[in-house]
């Protein structure tokens, strides 16, 4: 172990000493360290190429921590041929509308990987201890893979592409370095659902190679045509009190419309399997569901689509049944219920057993002694989660029915938080 903590300290060494006289001479001290990690971090798993058709990358916003804008990457796969689940326009940004949000169930039809669960990184036949990062330099975003605290001392990150712009909607087309594909990984032969970032050169050539160089697109004369978000298409929204946040959320791509008739029912209530499936979108657990082998409840069986999610969220620690073992799913959630799971769901977020409140609370007159009290009085002081009844008034109404407005409003206002920032 000693000898191989060495090795991952020379391969640093000799790779930060790389420079264009050295370059040749270099390689070929550390090509044969780069191996023999790539060797010791060699998994059981296998790599089958793909079309890369149907695939995009797309930049996807996610916090703003510190008041600065924080994107991660997105993979949208094209399943079926229509309708579909991605459009871009323009350049200098390629904007990306990601039109699978207007979908009431895009199962089957468009694949999207949201975090490293969907996605990893494979070099010259190994998987590697790096993460696909986004990081704004200048006016683009570059993709860098980033190395894990478990990558070894010393290990650099290096670019795997960049955007050729920033979409004022954040969501921008990535484009990969030349070398750089999409492939499926594989296990005994079998496709996992994975996908890899997938290079044929090693980490040592990789970093020698710089990844390629950060390019600033070259201002246009005229404005890039800048798309409509695809909310703007439900024609129940626009004049609502949350539209802002519902436009948000169907960005953040946790919550969706109603095709049939293009509506998103604002006013519509929730049930408890809906608010549970809203949770576990937002937090980008639902390409790492597990495989329901038993009914999570006795009132959930195994094969209901909304059983997965709930067993995830059980695991997770964000719902629990009720005393009789049942878990209701179709029952219309309270806004107390839903402020309850939400609470939940940042707790889980943010690694804590306890929030931290960030503005005053705002004081209700209608909760003294409920059940749900400390919760609603918590979220009311982290971001403004907790608010009053349609925005109005003093009334929080817990024991009413959540409507799908404020429930998107409330996630959005989680996943967009700066727990450090006073508001």
């Amino acid at each position: 172990m000693k000898s191989f903590r060495l090795s991952i300290a020379a391969l640093a060494t000799a790779a930060i000493a790389i420079t264009t006289s050295q370059a040749p001479s270099v390689l070929a001290q550390v090509q044969p360290i780069a191996n023999a990690i790539q060797l010791a971090q060699a998994s059981p798993f296998g790599m089958q190429e793909t079309d890369q058709a149907p695939f995009i990358l797309v930049s996807n916003p996610t916090s703003r921590l510190g008041g600065t804008q924080r994107y991660g990457l997105m993979i949208i796969e094209q399943k079926a041929a229509q309708p579909p689940c991605f459009s871009t326009v323009g350049s200098s940004p390629t904007v990306v509308l990601p039109l699978l949000a207007q979908m009431a169930d895009f199962s089957g039809i468009c694949g999207r990987s949201t975090d490293t669960n969907g996605y990893l990184i494979r070099t010259a036949g190994s998987d590697i201890k790096y993460d696909p990062v986004l990081e704004q330099e200048g006016n683009v975003l570059v993709l860098y893979a980033k190395p894990t605290p478990f990558a070894g001392a010393g290990a650099q990150k290096f670019k795997i592409g960049q955007t050729d712009g920033i979409a004022p909607s954040g969501f921008t087309k990535v484009f990969l370095n030349p070398g750089w594909r999409l492939t499926r990984q594989t296990f005994d032969g079998r496709t996992t659902g994975r996908t890899y970032l997938a290079n044929d050169l090693s980490v040592a050539q990789l970093i020698q190679q710089g990844g390629g160089e950060v390019v600033q697109p070259t201002p246009t004369p005229t404005p890039t045509p800048t798309p409509t978000p695809p909310t703007a298409t439900f024609r129940d929204v626009a004049g609502d009190t949350y539209a802002a946040e519902i436009n948000r959320a169907l960005q953040l791509g946790f919550v969706s419309g109603f095709p049939e008739d293009n509506t998103f029912r604002p006013r519509a209530s929730l049930t408890r399997e809906q608010v549970v499936s809203m949770a576990i979108e937002a937090l980008g657990e639902a390409a790492n569901l597990p495989t329901a082998t038993a009914a999570p409840y006795p009132d959930v069986a195994a094969n209901r689509w909304s059983a997965a999610k709930i067993k995830k969220a059980q695991d997770l620690g964000i719902v629990t049944g009720y005393p009789d073992g049942t878990f209701k799913p179709t029952q219309e959630v309270t806004r107390a219920e839903l402020i309850a799971i939400v609470n939940k769901a940042a707790l889980y977020k943010n690694g804590v057993t306890a929030l931290t409140p960030n503005r005053s609370a705002q004081t209700f007159s209608d909760i003294q002694g409920h059940w749900a009290q400390a919760q609603i009085t918590g979220l009311s002081s982290y971001c403004g989660v907790a608010t009053s009844l349609n925005e109005t008034g003093n009334r929080f109404e817990p024991n009413q029915s959540a409507q799908r407005n404020y429930a998107a409003a409330a996630m959005v206002r989680l996943l967009d938080c700066s727990p450090n920032a006073a508001l």
